[in-house]
């Protein structure tokens, strides 16, 4: 299960290996192509804060299954859709529903564990990420070409059944005292990201970012006198978790954004068709993976949170390296960045998280994941179709010196944390 609810996180990777396929398919602007990677991401960032509340309110497992369904129903719409405008539609409906399941995924893992076993239990995300990380857009690549871009949609459905089938197993889990849902407070925060967000992708408007800021400051002015806030105010009583949720917005920034890319680098200045892209991925995804694993089993409980600055700079190596010579090894290298940094990262933003604070930690971490992923599209691909591959990958890395500034405000705040928990995150 927790396999493929971090692969909803790979429905992006799958259909960005699509997208350039999709837009002769489905005629458009060339901004479709953008669109109908942060269609996905948009909805799925603005709406994760409040499936982890929903979470609290009704059960996870539950919210989990309902997630689930809507998720291979808009899948089946997507491989369905005539036009460019219903697919990016149904792409927005998958992200709302992805948005149900993901923070139930922490939140689950944290009701079925507790010590050391939590520690390792957190510890799997990392490689699960990194097995989807190769799946996705391998696959994506493979049925696109073997067959049509539809079936990389279809691919959900049998697959998000065999999950329902599972999910009886998992253990229903809601909040003790259960809260009601601000909504008010759900409002503020979907129109303050999406008018943050939206001139980001479509280029023009900005001023609608100063309108999206101030509905932001309006949303946190609201939290602290809301009775049953959708955030819960006492995860930023110190400031590891703020340092935990600015360092995930500028690294998933680089991994999604640096992936399409890479990808639109390879089938628009390289001119290869969508399988040899997904193809040209694989040292990226299989680092990943094996980085992922390593971490996991060995270095984080010998370097602890330390290891997240070798992961930035291997990152940030690989990046500028393929940006001087596009080659497997300097895609490897990233995905070793990659894998190096998830598995610390999440192990230690999330280790100290109460129970109280499980909906709301796991929905704004996610959330501002996701943020990223949208921020990446729309600012690396922007600067792709205007300046080139090099140019954008040099500013990933620039982003990437900026992550390391937040991982240092992280990681001093986790020594001195109050369950005296050791640097690694363990109990």
């Amino acid at each position: 299960t927790e396999i493929y609810t971090l692969s909803l996180h790979d429905a992006l990777p799958i259909s960005q290996v699509a997208a350039p396929v999709i837009h002769r398919s489905l005629p458009g602007p060339v901004a479709d192509i953008q669109w109908f990677s942060a269609a996905y991401t948009l909805p799925f960032a603005l709406l994760l804060i409040t499936g982890g509340r929903i979470g609290d309110i009704a059960g996870r497992r539950r919210t989990f299954r309902v997630g689930v369904t809507a998720f291979v129903v808009a899948s089946a719409c997507c491989a369905l859709a005539t036009s460019a405008a219903l697919l990016i539609t149904c792409r927005a409906v998958q992200g709302a529903a992805a948005a149900l399941v993901i923070p139930q995924t922490f939140g689950l893992i944290k009701a079925m564990f507790d010590g050391p076993e939590l520690g390792r239990a957190l510890g799997t995300i990392g490689p699960v990420m990194g097995l989807a990380a190769i799946s996705g857009p391998i696959l994506g690549g493979v049925l696109t070409h073997a067959l049509t871009w539809r079936s990389v949609f279809l691919v959900n459905v049998p697959l998000g059944i065999a999950v329902l089938a599972m999910a009886p197993l998992l253990r229903e889990d809601r909040a003790a005292h259960r809260p009601r849902l601000d909504v008010t407070g759900t409002l503020l925060a979907v129109a303050g990201l999406g008018l943050l967000i939206y001139p980001l992708i479509e280029n023009h408007a900005y001023a609608l970012m100063v309108a999206g800021a101030a509905i932001l400051v309006g949303f946190a002015a609201h939290q602290r006198r809301s009775p049953s806030p959708l955030v819960e105010l006492s995860l930023f009583r110190n400031r590891g978790f703020p340092a935990a949720l600015v360092t995930s917005l500028l690294f998933f920034t680089v991994m999604t954004g640096a992936m399409l890319v890479i990808v639109l680098n390879v089938e628009l200045t390289g001119h290869a068709d969508a399988r040899g892209a997904g193809l040209t991925l694989i040292p990226w995804s299989a680092g990943m993976a094996l980085a992922s694993v390593v971490a996991g089993a060995h270095l984080v409980e010998r370097f602890g949170p330390r290891l997240m600055y070798a992961g930035l700079v291997l990152l940030a190596a690989g990046l500028l390296g393929y940006a001087a010579w596009p080659s497997p090894v300097t895609l490897a290298l990233s995905g070793l960045g990659l894998g190096t940094f998830t598995v610390p990262f999440f192990t230690t933003a999330l280790h100290r998280v109460r129970p109280a604070e499980t909906g709301s930690a796991a929905g704004l971490l996610n959330a501002v994941q996701q943020l990223g992923g949208t921020v990446g599209v729309a600012v690396l691909g922007t600067v792709f179709f205007h300046a080139g591959a090099h140019r954008a990958l040099w500013l990933a890395a620039a982003i990437l010196a900026a992550a390391a500034v937040t991982v240092a405000a992280m990681t001093h705040d986790g020594a001195h944390d109050h369950d005296g928990g050791g640097p690694t995150g363990r109990p």
